[in-house]
């Protein structure tokens, strides 16, 4: 699929999906928990079909009535309907899942699309390995046999925060305590600090002993309970930045006490001096000149691609660090937005960790860029496209499903111009 985006001025507000993070995690409680539990405002992208999926050949059953979903979790784990999983490209899905599925004490296949079995999982191997179980992997899939036992781990905080956030839903169910030390840096704390609190909503209690242990209580179990999925703050940086750079706008249905790390796009801008008002339910962002700033992603690496727009467009020299975790998702996204935002004449340039840019206020059309196969990558250009002095056409544009399906038909009732095709 393609999209045109043609040069125009966004007006009005938007209502930003519900948290993708949130909606993972919330399916996954409740799915454990045996009962009944009734979680509300979901959006189906591809990452959270492959978490409901899965979660039914665990043996949960889901039930699907618009954007609400009805759970009846699984009573034990001798219920197990296939196994073979599909995560398609959620490396979320396929974190969570590899500890939860070895409760199953059943061989279990996980397969996944694009760059997913290629993304780090060494955290697992070694765990699984150092516990003779059966851990395997390829290019097409990751097979695992065997039950994770109550013990110490000690894990690296500099990788992904999906690994101990997996291990998190898992240990509380073992009969014994575990313990997970984490080797610093611990990035995208924000993260846990997510799977934690929803934890606690269902009935799961887990305690930092210092900045770096975790202690699980084994034999917990997981409580029924009904919740709503609030605002999506990784996606809000998209329509954060178009009111930064294009015009003003409101955005609104969104949690601002709320912990997702990605609501520090908040911040970025004002310190960037963009103006953003606090409102009851979002924020409105002021048109400005983004001021330069060295912006670090250690705790919101989900944003990286749009701040390479926010800086392209802005004043001076912007370096955004702490970014190499950006090389491992579903693109290498330091590399694919320094290779299209070149052929838009952005004076850009990185090494291993850090992106450096030197923003100006206005570029050219180069007529025709990619999209990486990459769903941020893909908003991300269609948000530099709408300040073009010509219409930009995006290949690859089909990319959004994973995670914002709507995204377009949002961008047009702001009044943002473009034509699929």
């Amino acid at each position: 699929m393609k999209v045109k985006i043609y040069p125009s001025k966004c007006s009005g507000e938007v209502t930003l999906p519900p948290s993708k993070s949130m909606a993972h995690r919330a399916i996954i409680c409740a799915s454990l928990a045996n009962g009944k539990s009734k979680i509300e405002n979901i959006a189906y992208s591809d990452d959270i079909i492959a978490t409901i999926q899965g979660m039914r050949k665990l043996g949960a059953i889901i039930t699907e009535d618009n954007n609400t979903l009805y759970i009846e979790g699984v009573k034990n784990f001798s219920n197990l309907k296939e196994n073979i999983i599909e995560c398609n490209e959620s490396g979320s899905t396929l974190r969570f899942f590899i500890p939860i599925f070895s409760l199953t004490n059943q061989k279990i296949e996980f397969r996944g699309r694009n760059r997913l079995l290629q993304r780090p999982q060494k955290i697992y191997e070694e765990i699984f390995k150092s516990q003779n179980l059966l851990y395997l992997q390829n290019n097409e899939k990751i097979e695992i046999s065997g039950k994770l036992k109550a013990t110490n781990y000690t894990i690296r905080g500099d990788i992904s925060s999906q690994f101990i956030s997996g291990l998190l839903f898992t240990l509380p169910l073992l009969e014994g305590d575990s313990t997970i030390k984490i080797i610093p840096p611990f990035e995208s704390k924000s993260y846990i600090d997510l799977t934690i609190e929803m934890l606690n909503r269902f009935g799961i209690e887990i305690e930092f002993l210092d900045e770096l242990t975790i202690f699980i209580k084994g034999n917990q179990h997981y409580t029924p309970t009904d919740y709503y999925v609030e605002g999506d703050f990784s996606q809000l940086g998209f329509f954060a930045v178009l009111g930064a750079i294009n015009n003003d706008l409101t955005c609104k249905g969104l949690n601002t006490k709320s912990k997702q790390g990605d609501k520090e796009i908040i911040d970025i801008l004002k310190k960037c001096h963009i103006d953003v008002e606090t409102l009851e339910n979002g924020y409105r962002f002021f048109n400005g000149i983004p001021q330069s700033y060295n912006i670090n992603l250690e705790n919101c690496p989900d944003l990286g691609p749009i701040l390479t727009v926010l800086s392209a467009y802005g004043n001076g020299s912007f370096k955004i660090y702490n970014a190499h975790r950006l090389r491992y998702k579903e693109s290498d996204r330091i590399e694919a937005m320094e290779v299209e935002l070149k052929k838009l004449g952005v004076d850009i340039n990185s090494d291993q960790d850090s992106i450096y840019i030197t923003g100006k206020r206005n570029y050219t059309s180069c007529n025709e860029v990619f999209g990486h196969k990459d769903h941020r990558v893909v908003m991300s250009l269609a948000i530099f496209a709408t300040m073009l002095d010509k219409p930009l056409i995006i290949d690859g544009a089909e990319a959004i499903s994973k995670s914002y399906p709507n995204f377009f038909e949002d961008l047009k009732k702001l009044n943002i111009k473009l034509e699929i095709f």
